[in-house]
């Protein structure tokens, strides 16, 4: 459920508004549970500092709610009693909501995964791809025109298959695929399928068939896939992480839809390892470096802001390195055209094709010299020098010519597996995610509409948890209309954010299997590296300590600060949409 934030400043205004507050809330409390109080929302764009509420709701088990003779009252008084608490619950809801949709989050916060304080980094890491450089929706429909091409020339695929064109915003990033059914879907933080989000090819299959095939909606650890998301070595499961692999989950699906309008017999496995090939061919063959290069304003955003974070650490002493995956021609031309022509003098190292995630964990590649002109140099490298570009070598070696160890590093990416998880995991480095989606869903939970649902939809969960415990047919009835009228919101709330799969960061009320791995193997997270302009460099991160299910929900600390947090559904993470 999401983070509904309002700050102190607004509602405490005066003492007839905090009266009023607490007494809505305490109706609520009688009508549909006990709610409690928390500080776990991000920032307010109001506000712009740490005086925020998260709205959620602890659950204490109840009996009856009404004096005792609601037991042996007709079954028309019991409905009628029903519908007057819901009636009356919703009216009080609705009496918040503008006290709530005046109050925003801010997309350019840096939210916090773990504490961590500005002070302490002295060296700044990059990726490239969608991290200093940010491109257009031009990228995506290139790749995929190119690898369906190249399925139909090289591969013998059926030519029908030119007339599908890349469809934007079919799918999300952090989907999973399932390569021998050919099913792509989202599952969430605890391996459950959402139903509603399973598609083979262009169209969703039926909830029954679903749970048909995998037994229920579960998948098992070991279908899932591998610690980078990858099909490999018995896993039947690939996880889509990359912003890259959005044209590939799109041509995997027009694929399949081809092959079932057309009655075609084919093997899913063999599919997907051609499609596969085909999206790595554009990058190996450097078609799309070739194009991007010769059309640069079309393919990438203009990063004046980029240039300004980078500018911001070199001013204050900061190191900065890059390390990526793409060759320095494409580099240098997207690099020149963000930043200017002097864009090397603002790195100390600079590192191109390091083969991530192989990069952070094979010790026998050495690094090698490039020159500007791309010729490779066959000397032994015993520094890293400014100026200098450096081709493969691994993270053992950069360590032990750098020195740059431990917390004191913090390097940015936009790949949770390939950038951030080893580093983390095995290097004690502090990261930074780059996840553009954030602005865009951010944007969603901040309007009338989203507010307006979910508010109601977490107090009708409140209702339909309590007055459960009135089991008489009549009861029941009525519950059950709640239950289907609350199914219908979260159903709508998924597809504000996208029609096919939701959000990127929640299955209905659970977190999704890419926003668990987010929390995992991320320090922070933000939309953009341009959030860093909004911090001076001694800013320390706090996460919001959102309780435990079993903790109580008021803290000293928070007591303490004057804030007081209104909930209305309690939360496992500090973002949240469905």
């Amino acid at each position: 459920m999401p983070t509904l934030s309002l700050p102190l400043s607004n509602l405490l205004k005066n003492k007839e508004g905090f009266k009023r507050l607490i007494a809505d809330f305490k109706y609520l409390h009688s009508r549909s549970g006990i709610w409690t109080v928390s500080t776990s929302a991000p920032w307010i764009s109001s506000s712009r500092g740490p005086n925020s509420a998260l709205v959620s709701r602890r659950q204490a088990p109840v009996g009856q709610l009404t004096a005792g003779n609601m037991c042996t009252s007709s079954s028309d008084d019991k409905t009628s009693w029903l519908w007057s608490v819901y009636n009356e619950t919703k009216q009080q809801t609705q009496d918040l909501i503008p006290v709530i949709s005046n109050n925003f989050v801010n997309p350019d916060t840096i939210f916090a995964n773990n504490q961590m304080s500005l002070q302490d980094i002295e060296i700044y890491g990059f990726d490239y791809d969608y991290t200093l450089a940010f491109y257009s929706s031009h990228l995506h429909t290139l790749i995929f025109n190119i690898a369906r091409d190249i399925l139909i020339d090289e591969h013998r695929y059926p030519e029908g298959l030119r007339e599908y064109d890349y469809i934007p915003n079919f799918v999300i990033r952090g989907l999973h695929y399932d390569v021998q059914k050919a099913l792509l879907m989202k599952i969430d933080a605890f391996h459950y399928i959402q139903l509603g989000t399973v598609y083979r090819g262009l169209n969703p299959v039926p909830e029954k068939e679903v749970i048909a095939m995998y037994e229920g909606s579960h998948v098992p650890l070991e279908i899932m896939s591998d610690f980078y998301g990858k099909s490999s070595h018995g896993h039947t499961m690939k996880q889509f992480m990359d912003i890259f692999s959005l044209p590939e989950m799109t041509l995997l699906s027009c694929v399949n839809d081809y092959f079932m309008k057309h009655n075609i017999d084919y093997e899913p496995v063999h599919l997907y390892k051609d499609v596969k090939e085909a999206i790595g061919d554009v990058h190996v063959r450097g078609i799309m470096y070739r194009a991007v290069e010769a059309d640069i304003e079309k393919y990438i955003c203009y990063g004046e802001q980029t240039h300004a974070v980078l500018q911001k650490l070199s001013r204050n002493g900061k190191k900065m390195f890059l390390i990526t995956n793409s060759p320095f021609d494409f580099v240098d031309r997207g690099m020149n055209y963000i930043v200017g022509k002097d864009w090397r003098d603002l790195f100390d190292v600079v590192i191109v094709q390091a083969d991530k995630p192989g990069f952070f964990n094979d010790r026998r590649k050495p690094f090698r010299r490039v020159t500007d002109k791309g010729v490779l140099l066959w000397d032994r490298i015993h520094h890293l020098e400014k100026g200098q570009i450096y081709k493969q070598g691994n993270l053992y070696e950069f360590l032990r010519l750098t020195g740059w160890r431990g917390s004191k590093v913090l390097y940015f990416g936009d790949h949770i597996y390939s950038d951030l998880a080893d580093l983390t995991l095995k290097h004690g480095w502090r990261t930074g995610a780059i996840i553009p989606e954030l602005r865009k869903e951010i944007k969603i939970m901040n309007t009338e509409e989203y507010v307006h649902t979910m508010t109601w939809l977490q107090a009708l969960t409140g209702l339909v948890e309590q007055m459960q415990v009135h089991r008489d047919p009549a009861s029941q009835t009525v519950i059950q209309q709640w239950i289907d009228e609350r199914e219908e919101m979260r159903l709508r709330t998924k597809d504000i954010f996208n029609a096919q799969f939701g959000s990127l960061f929640r299955t209905y009320h659970n977190p999704t299997y890419f926003s668990r791995r987010l929390s995992r193997f991320a320090d922070i997270y933000m939309a953009s590296l341009s959030c860093l302009l909004n911090y001076d460099l001694q800013h320390t991160f706090y996460p919001r300590r959102t309780p435990l299910q079993h903790e109580s929900p008021i803290w000293p600390e928070q007591t303490s600060t004057g804030a007081i947090n209104i909930p209305f559904q309690s939360q496992r993470t500090t973002t949240g949409t469905e």
